[in-house]
């Protein structure tokens, strides 16, 4: 009898049914497990701020860099329960100036170690006010040059051979015949003069000096003998120089007091008549009052900017209306690839603050 009992036993153990449920209830603790495990790996990460996700923002796949690392909240959830969030973020990711700087924001954070922002440009962060907090500031040099050169070249070139005027008339349902007095201006072999010769100054000669263009360039401090052979530039004491001679002008400088309103009624006077604009820094180097009178008058043929003064501008702003103008919204760094590197960069300057480290791209007062 015993010996029957043990084989029906048997039998029920080894049932194939039985089998998958014993197998299912496993598997399911073992992701119980892994989910709790999860969970406390998800409790232990820092927490962070950012703007947003989507159109404003930044893409998912983006914040999915952010969140490797930490737990990351968006403004308009901050701003609906701050009291909870406030104590806990410890950095904060600047995009396109937001989440804002501000001292009175910066005070519903008292946990904030780092302000890590997206590109070079900082002139929209108090960098001494913010280290006085205990508070670093960190920026990603380096990966938007290369993307921001693009842009230069792309706005020099699309303004000197009239590359909308040519997409409008050729899309236009009007249009019976192509117009042979679309005349650009000739790039290959003409004069550049870039204002400003820090790393993306020097990635646009690269690129100029495959259209064979004559390269000037006018700086604080005047670079190696060697860096200027690599991209064949004459340097020009006197920025006066640069604007005589050039037929484009780029400025690729920092937004600091001594470069607002860097070009300005005086500026634009000494520039030739056929001569191209290119602003892709700031738009507060410019004179943008200025800027419209020498367009309008003739004193210059062309501006071609990717930075304005706001962003965007009010609808009615004379620049938006010129022919002579060719304008994009501040996508200098707007590519993936570009971009990708940048959030890791920011990422990474992030997660050194947090954890006591040397930020790689610190940005201290000067």
């Amino acid at each position: 009898m015993r010996s029957l009992c043990f084989v029906r036993y048997m039998k029920k153990l080894w049932d194939p049914a039985q089998t998958y449920r014993l197998l299912r209830v496993a598997n399911l603790h073992r992701s119980a497990c892994h989910m709790q495990h999860k969970k406390v790996m998800e409790d232990n990460k820092p927490w962070a701020l950012f703007s947003e996700v989507g159109e404003n923002g930044y893409l998912e796949e983006f914040t999915d860099i952010m969140k490797q690392h930490f737990n990351i909240v968006c403004l308009k959830d901050f701003h609906q329960n701050s009291q909870l969030y406030g104590p806990k973020i410890q950095a904060m990711f600047v995009w396109y100036n937001l989440p804002p700087a501000e001292p009175s924001f910066l005070r519903l954070l008292p946990s904030l170690k780092v302000v890590s922002n997206g590109g070079v440009g900082i002139d929209h962060l108090d960098v001494p006010y913010i280290n006085s907090l205990g508070v670093k500031v960190a920026n990603t040099p380096g990966v938007v040059s290369d993307a921001t050169a693009d842009i230069a070249m792309a706005l020099l070139l699309g303004s000197a051979r009239k590359i909308v005027q040519g997409h409008q008339i050729a899309t236009d349902k009007n249009t019976t015949h192509t117009p042979l007095d679309l005349m650009g201006v000739e790039v290959t072999g003409s004069t550049l003069g870039i204002i400003g010769m820090g790393h993306i100054g020097c990635k646009i000669a690269q690129r100029a000096k495959g259209f064979d263009m004559k390269i000037l360039y006018h700086n604080r401090n005047r670079r190696s003998s060697e860096d200027e052979q690599a991209v064949g530039a004459s340097y020009c004491e006197n920025m006066d120089d640069l604007l005589h001679e050039s037929d484009f002008v780029v400025l690729s400088v920092n937004l600091t007091p001594e470069t607002t309103s860097l070009i300005s009624h005086r500026e634009l006077s000494l520039m030739k008549p056929t001569a191209t604009l290119v602003n892709i820094s700031r738009g507060l180097v410019v004179d943008q009052d200025a800027l419209v009178k020498a367009l309008q008058s003739g004193t210059i043929c062309a501006a071609a900017l990717d930075v304005t003064h706001p962003e965007p501008l009010p609808r009615d702003h004379p620049l938006l209306h010129l022919p002579n103008v060719l304008i994009t919204p501040h996508v200098g760094t707007n590519t993936h690839n570009t971009t990708r590197k940048m959030v890791q960069r920011m990422v990474d300057n992030a997660v050194a603050a947090v954890n006591g480290r040397s930020i790689p791209n610190e940005v201290k007062p000067k």
